[in-house]
């Protein structure tokens, strides 16, 4: 029985490690990390995901709490919005190239990282796979933090990975997905 529970255990601990983000780089200057993941569906309804933020991203991570405020216009020059109450809003990333099925990158900076001197390279790629999509989202920092980087890539990966998740979620099911409150507001 104990034999059977420890494998159970490293089976779940080789599934978890699995749905993690990589930290492929941390320096004073900045960080990048990398999650991927398999969506099961079809690329054109993949693609449908990353460009809809309203219907997977976290609500925790907006500044009103409500991701049904957020927009993205899917062209070169698009703003990743976030509607504000009384007429306000603010524009968190803009679309610099975009490769229809394919590639999806901005910059600007999201959330808490607006108020440093940084800029933020969120890419979305896409590979056909048939039935299925490869999808790898790629989150690239660089500028100025009193202190560096260091410890803050590890935050950014966790939240890039609940992210991915989502937007599997989202994708194969059609549903918006949980909320989850267990991360700091990150934007």
């Amino acid at each position: 029985m104990k034999r059977l529970a420890a494998l159970g255990l490293t089976i779940w601990l080789t599934l978890a490690g699995a749905a993690r983000s990589e930290v492929l780089e941390t320096q004073a200057s900045g960080f990048a990390v990398r999650e991927t993941r398999v969506i099961a569906a079809p690329i054109g309804k993949t693609w449908q995901g990353p460009v809809k933020p309203a219907a997977w991203w976290s609500p925790d991570h907006t500044f009103l709490h409500d991701a049904g405020n957020l927009s993205l216009e899917a062209r070169p020059g698009g703003e990743w919005r976030e509607t504000l109450s009384g007429g306000g809003g603010l524009t968190h990333l803009v679309v610099i190239y975009l490769a229809l099925l394919s590639i999806l990158r901005l910059e600007g900076a999201l959330g808490t990282l607006q108020v440093l001197g940084v800029a933020d390279h969120p890419t979305f790629s896409l590979e056909d796979q048939g039935a299925a999509t490869l999808t790898t989202a790629t989150y690239e920092v660089g500028g100025h933090e009193n202190g560096g980087f260091d410890s803050m890539a590890a935050a950014v990966g966790h939240v890039l990975d609940a992210q991915l998740g989502r937007l599997k979620t989202y994708v194969e099911t059609g549903a918006t997905p949980w909320t989850s409150k267990s991360f700091p507001i990150l934007v």
